[in-house]
């Protein structure tokens, strides 16, 4: 990955396409003089995504009948110049069931990343927010810098695949070069095609479009539904925005307190944490486990796995090889949710047979990668986004010295998630602050879901959520499960205490527990 794996509800859906298969621009308007909180939108049929979005079919209907609906709205490219070009902004749409009094706004989704599409995700995961839909209609977008949005542009394809095949966890002075100086050209080919964008898509301009959004929808108080990422841009949203703040909800929560390294460290806690979960369920089934014994010979024959991988690749798909890079990364995308480990217990066994093609895909679909070989523009966007948030920037040495932390925290991940750090090394653009700032004073409540079994979004980072949102605003409940965030897992408890809240304004008890 070109960035550590703050990632990504909207990954889910890309795998699960995959393995089916497998198993079964920068505008340059004069927004002069012009109120761009008075634009009309032309909402129209949805087109096929493009190849930045990740591609496919144009969205179906949903089985009431239910319309998808497509438009672009006009931002200010720079804030502070907001009188100056402008961008277009990708939104998707389906209209309320409900009648009359019944409906109350516009509900807007982010699925996180950075980097994820809206306009793909929502339809893809809209049946689960049904209930929602009845007083809603529900919205989502391309934020700035990805998919339809202005998207940053790195490397071509091509160049894509030799960069997620290479060894990015380096044994030697001559690995670690390599991993640096592959980098590097990613982020200058990052400001040679997209130099313009990059100072402009900071979460702080995520959430003043939201905010636009909000008035062009002809909402007055924002209602919010944000995962992962999704969160952070949330409460970024609160802390400018405290009084226009109506219903929110944030599900798999970045913990806002946190430095980019401590983030990395969290997650490489976070990923153990669900790779023992996997394992421990894995042997504790009826019949055998295929990957291992016990729940320690199932990690120990994935790390010799790894190790195999370092020295000599496997046939993945035609003509790529399975290296030790792409394993990790598929084994990090399978434990995002529960209902992919069997995917993950067949692409391992797979691989210790030679043959790489399960691990592959979930690989490709980590890092936005099609069937027919073309890239979304995810890891772009994302790289643009954290390295623009984030003021640190780590070199090989800090690295080097943090390598036993990083190890002690995860022995299958954490080489992996510290090498990560040297992301926004070279980047052209200075990071904006150590860590986001969510008070929000006046706000009204925002309810906060974390995932005691959270690979990407640590449970901690509930807790930190509320506690930086402030007294009165953040109200914490906890979903013992497995897998990135709560609402989608199924839990008829965690569903009923966020439709109460988003439907009927019944804000659970702080603390609620759901299993």
């Amino acid at each position: 990955m070109p960035t550590r794996l703050r990632l990504r509800a909207t990954a889910l859906t890309a795998s699960a396409a995959l393995l089916s298969a497998v198993l079964a621009g920068c505008g340059g308007d004069d927004a002069k003089d012009e109120d761009l909180t008075r634009q009309t939108l032309d909402w129209k049929a949805c087109p096929a995504p493009d190849e930045a979005q990740g591609g496919g079919s144009a969205p179906s209907p949903l089985p009431d009948d239910g319309e998808w609906e497509c438009t672009t709205m006009k931002a200010p490219l720079d804030w502070d110049d907001p009188d100056g070009d402008t961008i277009g902004l990708e939104l998707i749409r389906v209209r309320t069931t409900g009648t009359g009094s019944a409906r109350i706004g516009s509900l807007i989704f982010n699925f996180g990343g950075p980097g994820g599409s809206g306009v793909t995700s929502l339809p893809a995961f809209a049946e689960g927010y049904e209930k929602l839909r009845t007083r809603y209609d529900l919205v989502s977008f391309d934020p700035r810098g990805v998919g339809r949005s202005a998207p940053v542009i790195c490397e071509n394809d091509q160049q894509l695949d030799a960069y997620f095949q290479q060894d990015a966890t380096p044994d030697d002075a001559a690995e670690r070069t390599t991993l640096l100086d592959n980098t590097k050209e990613f982020n200058a080919a990052c400001e040679d095609n997209s130099q313009k964008m990059l100072p402009n898509v900071r979460t702080t301009d995520a959430a003043r479009d939201l905010d636009l959004m909000r008035q062009v929808l002809g909402d007055d108080k924002l209602y919010y539904f944000g995962i992962s990422y999704g969160t952070e841009l949330g409460g970024v949203y609160a802390h400018l925005f405290p009084k226009r703040v109506g219903r929110a909800l944030f599900d798999a929560v970045v913990d806002p307190s946190e430095t980019a390294e401590q983030g990395s460290l969290g997650q490489a806690e976070g990923f153990q944490l669900a790779l023992d979960n996997f394992a421990e369920d894995c042997v504790s089934k009826t019949e055998e486990c295929p990957v291992g014994d016990s729940p320690q010979d199932v990690k120990d024959r994935i790390a010799k796995l790894l190790a195999d991988l370092d020295r000599r690749p496997i046939p993945g798909i035609f003509p790529r090889d399975l290296t030790q890079t792409a394993a990790t990364s598929g084994i990090a995308q399978a434990l995002y949710s529960k209902d992919f480990w069997e995917y993950l217990t067949e692409g391992l066994e797979q691989a210790y047979d030679g043959n790489g093609q399960i691990l592959m895909l979930l690989s490709d679909s980590m890092n936005g990668r099609s069937e027919n070989g073309e890239y979304s523009n995810i890891a772009a966007a994302n790289a643009a986004i954290n390295c623009a948030d984030d003021k640190a920037r780590y070199d090989t040495a800090y690295v080097e010295r943090k390598l036993p932390e990083f190890r002690a925290a995860s022995e299958l991940f954490g080489d992996y998630l510290a090498w990560g750090m040297i992301s926004c090394t070279d980047w052209a653009v200075p990071g904006a602050a150590d860590h986001p700032d969510v008070s929000a004073p006046g706000s009204a409540p925002i309810l906060v879901v974390g995932n005691t079994g959270d690979p990407a979004t640590p449970y901690e980072g509930a807790r930190a959520m509320v506690e930086a949102l402030g007294k009165g605003v953040g109200v914490e409940l906890t979903y013992r499960g497995q897998g990135h965030g709560a609402y989608d897992s199924g839990s008829t408890c965690v569903q009923d205490a966020v439709n109460g809240y988003l439907l009927d304004g019944k804000v659970p008890p702080a603390g609620t527990v759901c299993t």
